[in-house]
């Protein structure tokens, strides 16, 4: 076995140890994280009141032309 080939092989078992070491501690994406919390609105507010019945026809005057 020359050197090369024996250093390939190790750089691949080191590389393979880094690998499964980063998936352990560190998950990809949302996988192992904690959910995001969920927002709690406050307290029911008080519902805002009802928009004013219309009060009738709006009557503008049309200058003569």
């Amino acid at each position: 076995m020359s050197s090369e080939s024996v250093g390939g092989i190790l750089g691949a078992i080191v590389a393979a140890i880094v690998l499964a070491v980063a998936v352990v501690f560190g998950p990809i994406g949302q996988y192992g994280k904690p959910p995001k919390p969920v927002k709690v609105d406050p307290a029911a507010a008080p519902a805002a009141p009802a928009a004013p019945a219309p009060r009738g026809p709006v009557i503008k005057e049309v200058p003569n032309q």
